[in-house]
């Protein structure tokens, strides 16, 4: 399963951390990171994944590949902005919202719009999202969701 991480783009170590912990359990399970490409909870999870050997996708908002995070496997320009979010979570079978600001609070919206389970650790309690305590709660919530609409 494709599992789209979305939140800040410039965290305090310790979010970045539990983004890390996140790619890790995501790439245990067998599931593709797909993310917005950059810094913050973006390269932290993509870090995590790829230490576990895991893939990850990055929709950079940029219209170059080179400006993905290090830890990016399959890079993706689409020199659209912000307006990039709804690839990002349209991407993804689930969501994992982590920490963020106005633009992980948009990809919330878009992922919901279009019918998409979203976990959120530390994020927005905005209803359809299911507050998580953890990494392994979050995505263990995911793939719940998402066997249930198969």
């Amino acid at each position: 399963m494709r599992v789209s991480v979305i939140g800040g783009s410039s965290v305090p170590p310790e979010t970045a951390a539990v983004a890390e912990r996140l790619g890790e359990r995501l790439a245990d399970r067998g599931h593709t990171v797909v993310c917005g490409g950059l810094g913050g909870v973006m390269e932290a999870v993509c870090r995590g994944a790829r230490e576990e050997g895991g893939e990850t996708i990055g929709i950079l908002p940029t219209d170059r590949r080179s400006d993905a995070n290090p830890h990016v496997t399959v890079p993706i320009a689409t020199g659209m902005g912000h307006a990039r979010n709804a690839l990002v979570v349209l991407n993804g079978d689930a969501a994992i919202a982590v920490d963020g600001t106005h633009g992980t609070l948009s990809e919330i919206g878009l992922a919901l719009a279009h019918g998409r389970a979203v976990a959120g650790i530390d994020t927005y309690d905005v209803a359809g999202v299911e507050a998580t305590s953890s990494p392994t709660a979050a995505v263990e919530y995911v793939e719940g969701a998402v066997e249930k609409r198969s």
